[in-house]
């Protein structure tokens, strides 16, 4: 190789080195000062590993070695990317990472499972590989997660807790009422219409009626996730997600009544897709 494209690329690898070195060194500030972490535990190694690397060809491509210090560059290169693949392989062993990006590249799901404690954290994402944690989900997990976006800023997480029992977790990017806090079983309140569905809210709560079969939902059994979806449940487990539509349009404060669609998604651990209800009259 030339030796000046060499240099050039020994300069290249240098400063990439740099980079991610100093992408390290923000991750542990932002880490100790805002609590954040990486959306993957193990990227924190990937980049170790990158710099390892970066650093090697710097080294090879920048200074001329003899064949003694070629192999002492080479295998303590070699010890450092063990080091670091031991790391990955333990954080994988000790964390379950359940990440899924929405459709439209804006949002990325964060769960993180300690697999000992079978206990799982949702984490709000920042800049695609920075997460906080949010909160912890209510039981002990299984390490079964099911993930389907059913909006492009709703992602329902379908999960089995620690006694089999099915549980929904519903992960919000967004709002349908610029901003303002709204509630979501009021905001659909009337008759939505879907393929051999209907959902009916109503003073007493919520009605699902699919292919014939009737279950009703008192509101104390409705569970709201940020202002975009509610979770249905039915002895002490997850039934059904309601999400409203990327164009669902409440009109709360005109007097005509709601507008757009809904979303019907069943808890299941089965594939599964969800069922788009229109608008059909007052309750």
């Amino acid at each position: 190789m030339n030796r000046k494209y060499k240099k050039i690329g020994g300069w290249l690898f240098f400063l990439m080195a740099i980079g991610l070195f100093s992408v390290q060194m923000g991750y542990f500030f932002l880490k100790s000062i805002y609590v954040i972490e990486y959306v993957d535990n193990r990227f924190f190694y990937v980049i170790n590993i990158l710099i390892v690397l970066a650093i090697f060809l710097s080294l090879f491509l920048l200074l001329t070695v003899n064949k003694k210090w070629k192999m002492i560059i080479v295998s303590i290169t070699v010890v450092l990317l063990f080091i670091q693949g031991v790391f990955i392989t333990i954080h994988s062993y000790q964390t379950k990472h359940i990440l899924s990006i929405s459709p439209d590249f804006k949002n990325v799901l964060v769960i993180k499972e300690d697999r000992k404690a079978k206990q799982a954290k949702y984490y709000r994402s920042y800049y695609w590989i920075f997460a906080r944690e949010k909160e912890i989900l209510p039981y002990k997990t299984k390490s079964e997660f099911k993930v389907k976006w059913v909006e492009k800023d709703i992602a329902a997480v379908t999960y089995k807790a620690a006694d089999s029992t099915i549980h929904q977790y519903i992960g919000t990017y967004g709002d349908r009422d610029e901003g303002s806090y709204s509630y979501v079983g009021p905001s659909i309140a009337g008759q939505w219409q879907g393929d051999n569905a209907m959902v009916i809210s109503s003073p007493d709560g919520i009605t699902v009626i699919l292919n014939g079969k009737t279950e009703k939902f008192k509101w104390d059994s409705v569970v709201q996730f940020g202002t975009l979806a509610v979770v249905l449940v039915q002895n002490n487990e997850a039934t059904w997600m309601i999400g409203l539509s990327e164009n669902f349009n409440s009109n709360s404060n005109e007097p005509i009544p709601p507008s757009g669609e809904i979303v019907l998604y069943e808890a299941t651990m089965n594939n599964n897709d969800p069922i788009t209800l229109k608008y059909l009259s007052a309750e």
